[in-house]
Parts: C-alpha cells; sequence; structure tokens
C-alpha cells in the first residue's frame, strides 16, 4: 500500500474504506473532518499530535446509503494507508 499524505489521498482511502465496509452503492460521500493523530497517544508525554508530529489521520465521513445517512470514523495509517479503529458514530434519517 502506498503512503497518505494529502488531504486528496485522505479522502481516496475513505471512499476505499466505505466500499469495502459498505459496498458500491453509498451516495454522497462527505469527509467532514481530518485530523492529526499519533497511534501511541500519551498526553502526560506531550504525546498530543500536530501537523507536524503524527503518524496516522483521523477521519470522519458522511454517506447516505438506502436513505440512512451514516457517520463514520476511522484511522488511517499515514506509512502504508492502512485503516485501524473504523466505527459507527451515527445512523439516521436525514430531514
Amino acid at each position: 500500500m502506498k503512503q497518505v499524505k494529502t488531504r486528496s489521498e485522505v479522502e481516496a482511502a475513505a471512499r476505499k474504506a466505505i466500499e469495502n465496509l459498505y459496498g458500491h452503492d453509498f451516495q454522497d460521500l462527505k469527509v467532514r473532518e481530518i485530523l492529526p493523530f499519533i497511534s501511541d497517544q500519551s498526553v502526560v508525554g506531550g504525546g498530543l499530535p500536530t501537523e507536524d508530529r503524527h503518524d496516522s489521520w483521523d477521519v470522519q465521513v458522511t454517506f447516505l446509503l438506502e436513505g440512512i445517512q451514516y457517520t463514520v470514523d476511522f484511522v488511517v495509517i499515514e506509512k502504508n494507508g492502512q485503516i485501524t479503529s473504523a466505527r459507527l458514530i451515527d445512523k439516521m434519517t436525514p430531514i
């Protein structure tokens, strides 16, 4: 797998992750948030992530699938694009 450093690369990794988790029938994929992330975060040891100091990206996306809006959060490892810690945050019928 290749490195994921730019916003467009993170968005491509997000799209691929959602396709793998939910199939190809989703619509309106939107990347809501991309934050720097450190795998071994330790606030006590000064381990807070910054744009210059991180090894992963914390990504939150929304999309529609069969009329339901999903919000999913996951971590993309920068050096190889692997997805970890994927979790469904919200599932609702849009207004």
